[in-house]
């Protein structure tokens, strides 16, 4: 049976209470981006640090007390041209040294008892002042970000795949539980390790709580209210963003920004305890073939939008009895995985092609973000700029997508990204400053639309039964072009030219690829396999209307015998009529003798003989 047109309005449509349980699956957006974007604050470099002064470098005889502060750090600390006091060296100087402003040899030597920082974007301590992760130990602030990187990519795959096994309501269970436990125990760690291990895991669950909340608001929506559905979620991941910087002036230690950002997913376990607030999907039920739970959960979902499901008149010609026609009693629950697109073409296609947009849409962001920096270097200026255009983004996608399409959007998004890209990479060095700051602000525009689009595109031509596992994988890859960025500071940014260049190569090339996608707009979802695999893309070109389009031979399919609705409806009205007392229209026998018995009628036809 089909689920968009023949369970669907059937059980409420887009009622009240789908509406509800749509509202509710907002809210672990905001609970998971405050999480993941607290990763900005706990990895910022203050812009102002310097080794603190080593009185045992200094001469037996030298008094501090006799200087300033500042005349104090000049004699310890060398001078670097351009960038002030040097981050990493201090001046050790001879034991018979008598005269400090002489001009004599001194070696310069490492910072040997610690460091001395300014503060930090809105905290005063953080995972970089809290272990000293500057100079020789910098490699392990990128660090940190791929390995919360690499936690998030293989918990969109995993627990993706979880969702298509156990539904997703116990996945969303499972991951709001740990994430729960994960964020409470980095707030206690002690040691780089610890954090490192701890925000890996945390990723892992955090992917899972927003891989299956993403899905269940889009599959209990009709197709005129995905797009709105889906982009408010990423207003309220904005709003998660926006709402940052003054947490973390307000906590000003990163321990207690983590203890805040924990908060709201301890507050999401209400979600156990109350199972109407994030049902499971009926859509994944009948995909999946588990009757007697979707049966169960269409009389939930009936009675809370006002709708019943039996009829007084015809009492045995109702949804759940044609639903037992056309599985029966002995039908077996079917799961799939991902693994299940080795034997597709076009799912697997779709999949990959779109995965190769959000790859590009995450990891170019840094080719624009670098150039803003090089603008400014105050850390709030790039954060909020950042911010504004991804609310942009998302204005821009829901004013567009639904006019123009999902596929016309996407080459849009992609085209500006690729031109963009191109325009800063070849003509930087002969730009103004305003016009690179232009460039990178529409670049980093449209590159997070690109991924946006991407993402939810992902979610509509995916079928149902491998809908997460798919998910995950588009997913997964933007985290990849995420966790790219931390590649190039890991090398101290030696690549970047490299980075850019390939990555403006592959926004051109995505151009070409869009073009093979589907056009998903005002359609319904896809739940099996087969009609994942029907989501072809549609001709580029329109006939002219002249155009004699009839074939030489008009080959029309042989039709089949059985066809299981005409069936299920044949099985209803019979199980109707049976259960009916009287029928209505019935052939009133007369309680009076007829004139002539069977004898006489006997006798006058024998007569009639003989005359004859």
């Amino acid at each position: 049976m089909d689920y968009e047109t023949k369970i669907f309005p059937r059980t409420g449509g887009y009622g009240r209470y789908n509406r509800v349980v749509v509202v509710f699956s907002w809210f672990p957006d905001f609970a998971v981006m405050l999480n993941l974007f607290s990763d900005v604050f706990y990895t910022s470099i203050p812009e102002f640090y310097h080794c603190k002064p080593d009185a045992q470098l200094l001469p037996p005889a030298f008094l501090p007390s006799n200087l300033s502060r500042q005349g104090y750090l000049n004699l310890t600390i060398p001078w670097v041209n351009g960038s002030g006091l040097s981050h990493c060296e201090l001046f050790k100087y001879p034991h018979n040294a008598s005269d400090l402003s002489a001009k004599f040899s001194r070696e310069r030597v490492s910072c040997t008892v610690g460091w001395e920082y300014a503060h930090v974007a809105g905290l005063q301590s953080n995972f970089v002042t809290e272990w000293n992760l500057v100079c020789s130990d910098y490699w392990k602030i990128p660090l940190q970000h791929i390995c919360f990187m690499t936690g998030w990519i293989w918990g969109y795959i995993l627990l993706g795949t979880l969702c298509d096994w156990l539904g997703r309501r116990r996945c969303f269970l499972f991951s709001i539980s740990l994430s729960c436990l994960l964020g409470a125990a980095v707030c206690l760690s002690r040691s780089v390790v610890a954090f490192l291990l701890l925000r890996l895991c945390q990723g892992a669950m955090l992917a899972g709580v927003f891989v299956s909340s993403y899905i269940i608001r889009l599959e209990l929506c009709d197709p005129p209210h995905r797009l709105m559905v889906a982009m408010i979620g990423g207003f309220f991941a904005m709003f998660a963003e926006l709402l940052l910087p003054g947490l973390a002036a307000l906590c000003r230690y990163w321990p207690v920004l983590q203890a805040v950002a924990t908060l709201p997913l301890i507050l999401l376990l209400s979600y156990w305890c109350c199972a109407s607030m994030f049902p499971e999907s009926p859509r994944w039920l009948l995909a999946t073939a588990q009757i007697l739970r979707l049966k169960r959960s269409l009389q939930e979902f009936s009675s809370r939008n006002g709708v019943c499901l039996h009829d007084d008149m015809y009492p045995g010609e109702t949804l759940l009895s044609e639903i037992d026609s056309a599985y029966g009693e002995d039908c077996q629950a079917a799961y799939y995985s991902v693994l299940e697109l080795r034997r597709t073409r076009v799912i697997w296609k779709n999949c990959l092609i779109l995965s190769f947009t959000l790859f590009i849409g995450t990891g170019i962001q840094y080719c624009f973000t670098r150039n803003l920096h090089s603008y400014s270097s105050n850390f709030y200026f790039g954060y909020f700029l950042r911010v504004i255009t991804g609310a942009l983004a998302c204005i821009f996608i829901c004013l567009s997508v639904n006019h123009f399409g999902r596929r016309g959007m996407l080459l849009l998004s992609a085209i500006i990204t690729g031109l963009s890209s191109l325009l800063l990479l070849a003509l930087t060095q002969y730009l103004r400053g305003g016009l690179v700051l232009v460039l990178s602000v529409v670049g980093l525009l449209f590159s997070q639309a690109l991924a946006m689009l991407s993402a939810f595109f992902a979610s509509e031509v995916m079928p149902t039964v491998v809908r997460g596992g798919c998910i995950g994988l588009v997913l997964a890859a933007g985290c990849v072009g995420m966790a790219a960025s931390s590649l190039m500071e890991l090398q101290n940014n030696s690549g970047y030219f490299l980075h850019h260049v390939v990555f403006a190569s592959f926004a051109v090339l995505s151009v070409l690829c869009i073009m093979l996608l589907p056009e998903s707009k005002r359609k319904p979802l896809p739940d099996s396999l087969k009609d994942g695999e029907k989501q072809r893309r549609p001709a580029l070109f329109l006939s002219r209307p002249d155009r004699d389009d009839l074939p030489l031979l008009c080959a029309r399919p042989a039709r089949s015998e059985y066809d299981p609705d005409n069936y299920s409806c044949l099985v209803s009205a019979t199980r109707r009529m049976l259960t009916k007392d009287k029928s209505p229209y019935r052939i009133a026998v007369p309680t009076d003798s007829p004139l002539l018995s069977d004898s006489e009628t006997l006798e006058n036809g024998s007569v009639r003989e003989v005359a004859s």
